[in-house]
């Protein structure tokens, strides 16, 4: 969503007039989001409200993902306030955890709560103790309005290092989160297209179960990464608005 459909809540140019000439097209769409601020259903009305029609099931966020890998289990989650009500159906404790899951970062100072020391330190306590890692998702920065911004990445990296695990990725670039989008939707994954600002949470990770794929040039989007990297999409296009063409061009 953010990168692809809006940068900070600013929705990109024709956006949602391309939302709706895919619909009219025939298409069944699947709104994947590493966003870990809100929640589904603020997610789907932030869209609304600025013009794109998205309907809450559409919506799949890391937040689905955790619930249904974590679900049984005493989950200690480093997590913005916004999605918990998301986590419905794991048991959140604050020790004894089976799991430690990180997610979330923030332009605002909510996220230096979550990401404190003290909470850092009762995360890598819990770690130490046998419990497993995981993330909603790994990404190192993203887009905003104000230029490029950290994400939580560096902080499930740095438990990574002091306790010497590997975390499990559980949203964008993970196979099983491009997998159940495709279930989702009914659709065989090759003829699917992942539609993304991110050549490594957004193509990498569709690539690695047969999606197609087409690169906007919002967002994260570097011209000088689309060189360097080894992932190349089937298409890039300048912003969504113009995907509708495209994709009427090449399936045609």
């Amino acid at each position: 969503m953010d990168g692809v459909l809006h940068v900070s809540g600013e929705p990109i140019p024709g956006a949602a007039d391309a939302v709706r000439r895919l619909r009219d097209a025939g298409h069944r769409l699947r709104f994947v989001t590493n966003t870990t601020i809100r929640s589904k259903a603020s997610l789907a009305e932030q869209l609304n409200g600025v013009g794109i029609e998205v309907d809450v099931a559409e919506v799949q966020t890391t937040a689905d993902a955790a619930v249904e890998r974590l679900r049984g289990q005493r989950v200690l989650a480093l997590v913005m306030h916004g999605v918990v009500g998301d986590l419905e159906g794991v048991e959140l404790v604050g020790e004894n955890a089976d799991a430690v899951l990180l997610g979330g970062a923030d332009e605002t100072p909510e996220t230096n709560l979550v990401f404190s020391y003290m909470n850092l330190a009762r995360a890598f306590a819990e770690l130490e103790l046998g419990a497993e890692l995981y993330c909603l998702h790994k990404n190192r920065w993203w887009q905003t309005q104000r230029g490029p911004l950290l994400d939580s990445g560096c902080f499930v990296a740095g438990l990574e290092y002091a306790a010497g695990v590997e975390a499990t990725v559980l949203g964008k670039p993970s196979p099983a989160y491009f997998d159940a989008a495709c279930s989702a939707l009914d659709a065989e994954p090759g003829m699917t297209w992942m539609v993304g600002d991110d050549l490594e949470a957004d193509l990498a990770g569709a690539h690695g179960v047969g999606m197609r794929t087409v690169l906007v040039r919002t967002g994260k989007f570097r011209p000088d990464d689309v060189e360097a990297s080894r992932v190349k999409p089937d298409g890039i296009v300048s912003s969504i608005a113009h995907l509708p063409e495209w994709l009427e061009e090449h399936l045609a």
